[in-house]
């Protein structure tokens, strides 16, 4: 097995693993796969053969007790006023297994049709690249986020993604649009990932002893909850409108299964952080006291703690938390050719679908998470790192 750099800019995040038959992978081959996995979040396999099932089987690998689909088996929670319920394809005989793309594809492992669409910044951004824009290659981040549904199941460890056919197109400029300036040229339809150890790591330190004293608790259903809301212009979380839904308006809400989560999660192979956090889909912040008195410092964030409620502060406190992360010098993104198959460590990295296809620009790609099991609790910050960071 052979290991190279992914990102030319980074030693430490993302690398290549050649000279290794992915769907004959020996206790070693997945050992090393799965600390390298730990070490650097995103692995890529060039000119890979995988079967669904095979790749069900890959992804299983990383948590054997896991059981269905990280979404669930209907992937949406119940509901077509789901975001997510376009964007996603189930292949029949594999239901943990999605297809995910672009245009009309037909007699596809089992789907006899499936219209595939590329999310689309227009239909979740509160403003809009013009069109005249657009024709000239700009773009923006669709959305910010962890593959997980954030009720009722847990985070899945990783994300397997497998590109079956890619269309060619000339480089786009993303453009931040967020009064920043920012700009960044990506391939046609890539996926952008940054690190959360990363996110972390360039927090000022009054900002560090927040994160390892703050819970996150999600919205009830929030693919549902988020539904009429509307994003920031770069994808990093949400506008705060009044637009998302009551619970009135949502399906059945069980308490026992809303989500808290710490803000940072604990890597078990190298003891890093990683800022973990969906921003669209937080509802509220808890944030534990500073109790020693030699640690308050003047610029100390809500030492007292809190329980913060309020949507819109909520929001704003995550986003400057997590905006230096996203600048381009941060962001990794891949340029996919066909049989490309990506393995992501889905607990220490942020993604975002990028880029814009014409409605005859077909593009099919394999998805598979899992829900994880008991096996793989999400752990936070130890006593020792919060001694740390405070």
């Amino acid at each position: 097995m052979n290991v190279t750099l992914l990102n030319r800019d980074s030693n430490e995040f993302g690398r290549v693993i050649t000279g290794v038959d992915i769907e004959k992978l020996s206790t070693d081959d997945f050992n090393l796969i799965n600390d390298l996995l730990h070490k650097y979040s995103v692995l890529l396999f060039k000119n890979v053969d995988l079967s669904p099932e095979n790749q069900d089987k890959l992804t299983r690998l990383f948590d054997p007790a896991a059981k269905g689909y990280g979404h669930g088996n209907n992937k949406t929670g119940s509901s077509k006023k789901s975001i997510l319920h376009p964007d996603l394809k189930t292949i029949p005989r594999i239901p943990t297994v999605q297809v995910i793309g672009n245009g009309n594809v037909y007699n596809h492992e089992g789907l006899q049709e499936a219209k595939l669409k590329h999310p689309h910044h227009k239909t979740f951004h509160k403003t809009k690249v013009s069109e005249e824009d657009e024709k000239k290659g700009i773009t923006r981040f669709y959305r910010w986020h962890i593959d997980a549904a954030l009720y009722d199941l847990d985070p899945p460890k990783v994300t397997t993604l497998y590109a079956i056919k890619v269309p060619q197109g000339p480089f786009q400029t993303l453009r931040y649009d967020d009064g920043s300036g920012e700009e960044l040229k990506v391939p046609l339809g890539s996926t952008a990932f940054v690190s959360g150890k990363k996110m972390f790591e360039i927090l000022p330190e009054n900002y560090k002893s927040l994160a390892v004293r703050t819970e996150v608790v999600y919205a009830a259903h929030p693919y549902v909850w988020m539904s009429k809301a509307k994003s920031r212009s770069n994808g990093l979380g949400l506008e705060t409108e009044g637009l998302e839904l009551s619970y009135d308006e949502l399906p059945d809400v069980e308490e026992s299964k809303i989500k808290t989560y710490p803000l940072l999660w604990k890597n078990k192979v190298t003891d890093d952080l990683h800022f973990q956090v969906h921003p669209s889909a937080i509802a509220e912040l808890k944030i534990k006291p500073i109790t020693s008195e030699n640690k308050r410092k003047t610029d100390s964030l809500y030492p007292d703690g809190a329980h913060i409620t309020e949507l819109g502060k909520v929001r704003e406190i995550i986003y400057n938390m997590q905006r230096p992360a996203i600048k381009p010098e941060y962001v990794y993104a891949h340029e996919w050719n066909e049989r490309d198959l990506i393995i992501f460590q889905n607990r220490q990295v942020l993604h975002s679908v990028v880029g814009a296809f014409e409605e005859d620009q077909v593009r099919v790609f394999h998805q598979c998470n899992l829900a994880a099991s008991e096996n793989e609790p999400i752990v936070g910050p130890s006593v020792d790192d919060v001694e740390q960071y405070l």
